[in-house]
């Protein structure tokens, strides 16, 4: 009797995903090869690798996209859906920006604490949304705006990182005796503006 209950209950957990699940499960693939092509870059040296890293994540902001306006266009929203899309950000807009900076040579003490800052102000503002989401959809069935920058424009700093390393060069800077780059600065900015509570941008 369990195990039948058991069995209903894992039936019941595959009934409850939906075709947009697939798109946000490709959305994290995408940021997990990124980690893996940035972690085969500093193994090898070779410059593809990189690059391929970093063009997987607009890759994953297509199928972030798509997985939203499949479940609106089927009417398909779930509190499922939007725990799994928050999992899959953190991965390809979080951690995967985070592995490739660090690969691309920001990665002096100070340069880890600002990454490791940015992917903390992901984490939190996407926990945020999640227990917000419901308060906010309240009165109109939907979420309106976005309090702080959506952890996808992590999009922006990562492909300023990746234009300064194709011109070859970081910037490094050494202040008081501490070295750090000054594109991690850009992770610094995006990582505040997504933990804002004063930034409120229309979702569409």
């Amino acid at each position: 009797m369990a195990s039948e209950q058991t069995r209903h209950k894992h039936f019941s957990m595959i009934r409850a995903f939906q075709l947009a699940d697939l798109f946000t499960i490709a959305n994290g693939f995408c940021g997990m090869l990124a980690i893996f092509e940035a972690m085969t870059f500093l193994s090898t040296r070779a410059t593809r690798h990189l690059y391929l890293a970093a063009v997987l994540i607009p890759v994953a902001l297509i199928f972030d996209v798509l997985d939203g306006r499949i479940a609106r266009g089927r009417h398909a929203a779930s509190a499922l859906g939007r725990e799994l899309d928050s999992l899959a950000d953190v991965v390809s807009f979080g951690v995967a920006p985070a592995a490739i900076a660090f690969a691309a040579g920001v990665n002096t003490p100070l340069d880890q604490m600002i990454l490791l800052f940015f992917v903390g102000c992901g984490v939190s503002r996407l926990a945020r949304y999640n227990v917000t989401a419901e308060r906010l959809s309240a009165q109109t069935g939907r979420v309106e705006y976005f309090e702080g920058t959506p952890i996808p424009t992590s999009i922006v700093p990562l492909g300023v990182l990746m234009l300064a390393f194709h011109r070859g060069s970081l910037y490094r800077v050494t202040l008081l005796g501490i070295e750090w780059h000054a594109t991690v600065l850009l992770f610094l900015v995006s990582g505040s503006l997504m933990i804002s509570k004063t930034l409120r941008i229309p979702k569409p």
